[in-house]
């Protein structure tokens, strides 16, 4: 069984979006961030994380990455951002250890109580991972056929939201969860994500995720006993 990090050991998070990259580290209560994009490599990324943290001091960093990751590898390019990150080197580029962690697992972590959780983040896309008792499973959820030959990140995400108004896209957002509890039978939903905000109505025993949430999940990474993240 391999060994816990010390508690005190300080921690990079970095959370990767498809319009941001935010940043927060073991004794920095605010984070900072910049735009990300089409045209953000790994290697670009590194540089400008570092560039934005120049004298934080960290001894390892977690990586929240939008797509898919699997035994803490990059198994796919993102759909929102550059090329290069199936196989890219982030231990090397950082000069410290590194986890990486799918986006969505990120924050579902951070905001797990216990039990059997299912987290569905909205923002660009349609995050979605799914936690059994402190069991990570990222999901693509997102990239499951709905209607009309649309997905469901096609309807809920970012693009679906400006498409339908608020309005519409709330009582969607509404249905599909529902759906999902039906599906996988969640003890209770975590609502996370940007656009999280525009739910005026949470349907039962669904809550809001906080914006901490993310970086939470990055710092309890280096908690867990388990080196491979979902």
């Amino acid at each position: 069984m391999k060994r816990r990090m010390d508690r005190h050991v300080r921690i990079l998070v970095v959370d990767v979006g498809g319009s941001h990259v935010k940043c927060v580290a073991t004794g920095h209560r605010s984070p900072v961030k910049f735009k990300s994009g089409p045209k953000l490599t790994p290697n670009r990324m590194v540089r400008q994380v570092l560039k934005i943290t120049r004298g934080w001091r960290f001894d390892a960093v977690s990586i929240g990455y939008p797509g898919v990751v699997r035994r803490g590898r990059i198994a796919r390019e993102p759909h929102n951002l550059g090329t290069g990150w199936i196989g890219f080197d982030f231990q090397a580029a950082f000069g410290r250890p590194v986890k990486t962690i799918n986006d969505a697992a990120m924050q579902a972590l951070g905001a797990y109580e216990g039990g059997k959780m299912l987290f569905l983040g909205l923002g660009t896309g349609l995050g979605s991972a799914l936690i059994v008792d402190g069991v990570i499973a990222a999901m693509e959820l997102g990239h499951l056929h709905y209607a009309d030959g649309c997905t469901y990140e096609g309807f809920l995400g970012n693009q679906g939201r400006k498409q339908l108004g608020n309005k519409k896209w709330h009582d969607k957002v509404r249905a599909v969860v529902e759906s999902f509890r039906k599906a996988l039978l969640p003890d209770y939903i975590v609502l996370g994500g940007g656009n999280a905000r525009h739910m005026k109505r949470l349907p039962p025993r669904t809550r809001r995720g906080k914006n901490a949430d993310a970086f939470l999940g990055g710092f309890r990474l280096w908690e867990r006993q388990d080196q491979n993240a979902a």
